[in-house]
């Protein structure tokens, strides 16, 4: 099975950024505990600030991989040009959010990327990539 996790913008600071509220975990190390938890999966990693990247990602795995994670950080509340880039692929996409995205500022309430998604995890910290996995491999 081959998983990409792709994150947004400033995801790239995690385990330096607001520690009380991502933690002091950096993505990086993160994804090789995933790596060595899900070893026998094909597990992908990219992160970028820049929209139209993350965009051209979706596009370029977006109908030969088994599943995307998307966690697209403020995009979430504001692109949709990457929801029709997840609406216009046939791999699933799982939204995932670090933080309780309903216990933040009420801009971050509205998520623009849902209704393209199967589902979203939000608030369990960077398990929720973990679990986001272990849904897909249940299918």
């Amino acid at each position: 099975m081959k998983i990409l996790i792709l994150n947004g913008p400033n995801l790239n600071l995690l385990g330096k950024r607001e520690p009380e509220i991502y933690g002091s975990t950096s993505f990086e190390d993160y994804f090789e505990t995933l790596r060595t938890k899900f070893h026998d999966l094909d597990l992908h990693y990219f992160q970028s600030n820049i929209e139209g990247e993350i965009i051209d990602k979706i596009h370029e795995v977006g109908f030969d991989f088994d599943a995307i994670l998307i966690n697209a950080g403020g995009y979430t509340h504001t692109s949709v040009a990457i929801s029709d880039a997840i609406a216009g692929v046939t791999t699933p996409v799982l939204e995932v959010h670090i933080s309780n995205i309903y216990k933040r500022e009420e801009f971050r309430h509205k998520s623009i990327i849902t209704k393209e998604c199967v589902g979203m995890i939000s608030g369990l910290g960077l398990k929720g990539y973990e679990l986001g996995i272990r849904f897909f491999l249940k299918q």
